[in-house]
């Protein structure tokens, strides 16, 4: 059974991959002829984008891979030859399901461990090489007021997701009458124990009138308060957008108390989906089931296969849609809102299943 999945499976990854990838592989050619970006960073920052597609595209391949696979054991009969053979139908489809929650779990660590990874390596390619910008998805800089009167401001070349440093760490500190006062350079920052800690800093104060004097010094670790903490720094990075980031940075930047009303129901019930949606693999492997033998009783072909789950596809994510807008406005109710998609098809293919006959 899982032989017969795995060639549909990988046709229908191929495929719905390079649909998704269409409009990129466009702005690819764009990004070289009309921005002159390099050949190679134009294709980094693509390759770099495909774990996002792939994360989309795997529920929608298992679901043409059941349907295919399904078709055509049951058009040359085989399915009717295991039966005869005492083999039950549940044992049948047994290997499908638990391939489709295996594919679960895998598309769940793909999108927690490697597409916000990914997203921030597209991201820092497409503002350094191809725009010409900061690496940084918005501003590097932070703006705190400090506790005897003046600012501090702080610029960074970089955020690293991993580890929620920055990097390359310029600190500059001013007075209450705008002059500078001190000025910290720094190959890192780390926060633990509500501080950040600056590596291998060098710091530079200014003293006499006018600051005309400086007095240099450097330590390997310096602790300030930079104004924002990791999870601030890790929205501002992900352009404030919770779909380029994993559940774990949601949660972080949601306990920090600190979102709109309008910010928090948006990243709660994203908080919740990015659990529900990898579970969509095993849904449409159920799903594709009854469906697929039914297709081959009416009729069915291959291109009537691709056709069902495409039109499968797109009917599980308008509906997905819909309970996205009812969790963004009933936060109380955001958990089951994430997994009622799923909960539907899944008790239209058990229903489909038992209408057939088959269970």
């Amino acid at each position: 059974m899982l032989g017969e999945l795995l060639g549909p499976f990988l046709f229908g990854l191929s495929a719905f991959t390079l649909i998704f990838a269409a409009t990129q592989i466009i702005a690819i050619g764009r990004a070289v002829s009309e921005a002159h970006a390099p050949v190679w960073a134009a294709i980094e920052a693509f390759l770099w984008q495909l774990p996002s597609m792939v994360v989309l595209t795997i529920p929608m391949a298992l679901l043409l891979g059941t349907l295919l696979a399904m078709q055509r054991l049951s058009g040359e009969s085989e399915i009717t030859a295991m039966n005869a053979g005492g083999i039950t139908f549940i044992r049948i489809i047994v290997p499908l399901l638990v391939a489709g929650f295996v594919m679960s779990i895998v598309n769940l660590i793909l999108q927690e461990a490697i597409v916000p990874y990914a997203q921030t390596q597209f991201t820092i390619i497409e503002n350094t090489v191809i725009n010409h910008t900061s690496a940084f998805a918005s501003d590097t800089t932070v703006n705190a007021p400090l506790p005897g009167g003046g600012h501090q401001i702080t610029f960074f070349n970089a955020y690293d997701p991993n580890t929620h440093g920055l990097l390359q760490v310029t600190l500059v500190q001013y007075d209450r009458s705008g002059n500078p006062t001190q000025i910290i350079f720094a190959d890192r920052a780390d926060f633990a124990a509500d501080n950040w800690t600056l590596d291998n800093a060098r710091i530079y104060r200014f003293s006499g009138p006018g600051g005309q004097s400086i007095v240099g010094s450097q330590t390997p670790a310096l602790q300030v308060e930079l104004g924002q903490s990791p999870a601030e720094i890790a929205k501002r990075a992900a352009g404030n957008n919770p779909l380029n980031m994993s559940r774990a940075e949601l949660a972080e930047i949601i306990r920090t108390g600190q979102l709109t009303p309008s910010e928090l129901r948006k990243y709660w019930m994203a908080y919740q989906e990015k659990l529900a949606q990898p579970f969509a693999c095993f849904v449409f492997t159920l799903i594709a089931v009854p469906f697929g033998i039914r297709s081959v009783r009416s009729g069915g072909s291959a291109s009537l296969g691709f056709g069902l789950a495409v039109l499968i596809a797109f009917i599980y994510y308008v509906v997905q849609t819909i309970f996205t807008g009812i969790g963004e406005a009933a936060p109380a109710i955001a958990a089951l809102a994430a997994w009622m998609p799923n909960l539907i098809f899944t008790a239209i293919g058990a229903q489909r299943l038992r209408r057939a006959g088959l269970v």
